[in-house]
C-alpha cells in the first residue's frame, strides 16, 4: 500500500483524528517533499515521498510488529472494560494502528507475545497446519517423570475429551516438591498446558512462554516492556511459516 491520502496516513499513525489532522494541515504543520500541504486529500507515496509533521520526519509502515514480555495480571485482548490488556501497555501512536495479540496467554502466564496488525501473518502463525512450535518454561507441583514425557508425546486427552496433538516435554529438574520443565506445543487451546498437566495428575504453578517459531523472548525486556521486531527477526519469522 504505497499510495495513500495524507490525512489518512497521519491519522493512522496516531497524529490525531481525521478532523484534527485537517486542522494541522490548515495550520501548515505538514510538508511533503519540502512543500506545505494545503489539501488534506493529497495522495502521497509512503515509500518515496518525504513527509514532515511539525518538523519531524514521518516513516510510515503499513504493518507493525511488536514483541512484548507479557506480565502477570494482564489479559491478551484488544479491549476490556475491567481488566488491563496488553494493548494498554503500548503508546497511543501504536494503539492507533489497531494492533492485536497473536494468540493469547492466560492472565497469570508471562512471556513472549507478538502484537501486530498483520492479519495474514497472525493467521499463519496460529494455524495448526503450519506446525509453529511454542516453547514454554513451566514449574510443576509434584514429580514429573518419563511416563509424563511418553503421555505428552502421544497426545493428552483433556477433561472434555479432546486429544491434543503430540507435544514434547523436557525435564530440567524433578522432585516431589517442584519440577521444572520445558514444554513444546503446536496448538493454543484454552489453558492447554495447565489442562495437559491436570490430566496426568499434576498442577502448573508457574508458566512462561519463551518462543514462538523462530521468535524468542528478548531477555532484555522486563515484564510489561516491548519493542518492535528487527527486520532480521521478521524475516526469519516469515520464513519459519
Amino acid at each position: 500500500m504505497a499510495k495513500m491520502r495524507i490525512d489518512k496516513l497521519l491519522s493512522n499513525i496516531g497524529i490525531g483524528t481525521r478532523k484534527e489532522v485537517k486542522k494541522f494541515i490548515k495550520e501548515g504543520l505538514v510538508l511533503v517533499n519540502g512543500n506545505t500541504v494545503k489539501d488534506a486529500g493529497l495522495i502521497v507515496d509512503t515509500e518515496s515521498d518525504e513527509i514532515l509533521f511539525d518538523g519531524e520526519k514521518i516513516n510510515y509502515k503499513e504493518f507493525i510488529y511488536i514483541i512484548i514480555n507479557k506480565p502477570k495480571g494482564v489479559i491478551s485482548a484488544t479491549y476490556d472494560e475491567v481488566e488491563k490488556t496488553v494493548i494498554d501497555l503500548l503508546p497511543q501512536e501504536l494503539k492507533a494502528r489497531n494492533p492485536f495479540p497473536v494468540g493469547r496467554l492466560d492472565k497469570d502466564t508471562e512471556g513472549l507475545l507478538l502484537i501486530t496488525n498483520d492479519g495474514d501473518l497472525a493467521h499463519q502463525l496460529l494455524s495448526p497446519k503450519k506446525n509453529v512450535i511454542k516453547k514454554y518454561y513451566a514449574e510443576i507441583l509434584g514429580f514429573v517423570n518419563e511416563s509424563d514425557i511418553k503421555a505428552f508425546n502421544e497426545g493428552i486427552i483433556l477433561e472434555d475429551g479432546y486429544k491434543t496433538l503430540p507435544a514434547n516435554l523436557e525435564i530440567l529438574f524433578s522432585s516431589s516438591d517442584v519440577s521444572k520443565v520445558y514444554v513444546y506445543i503446536r496448538e493454543g487451546k484454552y489453558h492447554q498446558i495447565k489442562r495437559m498437566f491436570e490430566s496426568v495428575g499434576k498442577k502448573v504453578i508457574y508458566l512462561k512462554r519463551l518462543a514462538m517459531g523462530s521468535l524468542t523472548l528478548d531477555e532484555n525486556l522486563k515484564p510489561g516492556e516491548w519493542r518492535e521486531l528487527s527486520e532480521e527477526e521478521l524475516s526469519f519469522l516469515k520464513k519459519s511459516i
